[in-house]
């Protein structure tokens, strides 16, 4: 019970000792037994009252510094009823005064009311201040979250800046690629023709040395055209691509396997094409995307023939078309990097290649809003997922067409 909780105890208390009090006085002076009774009862009742009520009002919600309230309200409707009892008495007009219990029923109902008076004000005060506080703190949070939202629009504003930024700072960089490659290839094209004059013109005079060293100039000029060819294709993704349009994958795929027929018969390679859907999107890029992933199979098959497998799934909104292969496969901490411009995970006279075709097939099929990985282990293949948003409803059967 806190302190302040004690008032409305203590005067409970008075009652009581007021009430044995007057009981006493009655029955020291030969009084009836049953009017001190009642008359203990009458006053002693509402004292009793009090008391349980200062015990019980310290485990409400109601704040300490309401209780005095509830006290005063208690002693005024004491107070009203003592003033009416006493103009009552004075009042010429009555003749029959009102006994000892009459009088202790009013104050035992002027108290009362003054008890449930001061409760229920110190509850609507008690509401009203958690209404304030609950009024201050949703004015706080607003006032915290509008600070929020500034700070956001700036954020928002300052990458949108960034953004823009980055995009002419990769449009230039495209540019500077695009034209420096361009530039460089008239004068690798004379650096390689020059090359072949000499090597055809003055062969008799050239001793084992110079005829090697000029084949190495010649295959580094051939790489290097390679290189810029490379470049050429990966700056053009998003500059020079066409307008997209409904695609037949299977037609792709077609014009694909004539291109690298030569390879084909060469290596005696196995290809299967189940059927494959329309997307939409810029053929000439995607005939690009999959002569690199057919190529690269043929390339890295291994010893035996290739055999390489090409299919076509259909997910929610997407179509994911594969390409599997059984050759050397690629390490675990590889397969992110070989995306990456310029990666070789072996060395020129291992493989061939310039190190930029993943680098333009990511790049491709990110510009037509896709993703592209591989699951691959050492020795037992690769597959490449191209996954495409889809632009029709067209189902992808599982019949297979080969070519050996």
């Amino acid at each position: 019970m806190s302190r302040r909780s004690r008032y409305i105890y203590y005067l409970g208390v008075l009652f009581v000792l007021f009430a044995g009090g007057q009981s006493f006085v009655k029955v020291a002076t030969d009084g009836p037994m049953l009017e001190a009774a009642i008359d203990f009862g009458l006053i002693g009742l509402p004292g009793l009252l009090l008391m349980y009520v200062g015990r019980w009002i310290a485990g409400t919600e109601l704040e300490p510094e309401l209780y005095p309230r509830i006290v005063l309200w208690c002693l005024g409707g004491i107070g009203v009823m003592f003033v009416f009892i006493v103009l009552r008495a004075i009042h010429p007009g009555v003749e029959t005064p009102f006994s000892f219990g009459t009088r202790a029923i009013a104050l035992f109902i002027g108290s009362i009311a003054g008890l449930g008076i001061g409760v229920h004000e110190a509850r609507a005060l008690a509401r009203e201040r958690e209404l304030n506080q609950r009024n201050d703190a949703l004015k706080r949070t607003q006032q915290a979250l509008e600070r929020r939202n500034r700070e956001l629009d700036r954020t928002r504003a300052d990458l949108q800046e960034t953004n823009a930024r980055l995009k002419e700072s990769n449009e230039q960089l495209e540019q500077f690629a695009y034209a420096a490659s361009h530039d460089l290839r008239e004068p690798l094209r004379m650096i390689s023709r020059y090359l072949e004059l000499l090597e055809d013109r003055h062969a008799d005079s050239l001793d084992d040395d110079a005829r090697e060293f000029v084949a190495f100039a010649v295959d580094g000029a051939a790489r290097m055209k390679g290189t810029i060819d490379g470049l050429l294709q990966y700056s053009r993704i998003e500059t020079r691509g066409a307008s997209f349009e409904s695609v037949d994958l299977e037609a792709v795929l077609e014009s694909v396997r004539t291109d690298l027929q030569v390879k084909i018969d060469e290596t005696n390679a196995e290809i299967s094409v189940d059927e494959l859907p329309r997307v939409t999107g810029d053929e000439s890029q995607l005939r690009q995307l999959f002569q690199n992933l057919l190529g690269n199979a043929l390339e890295y098959a291994g010893d035996g023939p290739p055999r390489v497998r090409i299919w076509a799934e259909r997910g929610d909104d997407e179509h994911v078309i594969s390409v599997a292969d059984d050759g050397i496969g690629i390490e675990c901490e590889d397969r992110d990097r070989i995306f990456e411009m310029f990666c070789r995970l072996h060395s020129v006279d291992e493989q061939s290649g310039s190190g930029i075709g993943l680098a333009v097939c990511r790049r491709i099929v990110e510009r037509h809003g896709g993703s592209i990985r591989v699951d691959s282990e050492p020795d037992e293949g690769s597959t490449f997922s191209v996954a495409l948003p889809s632009s029709d409803p067209r189902s992808v059967p599982t019949a297979s067409r080969s070519n050996g």
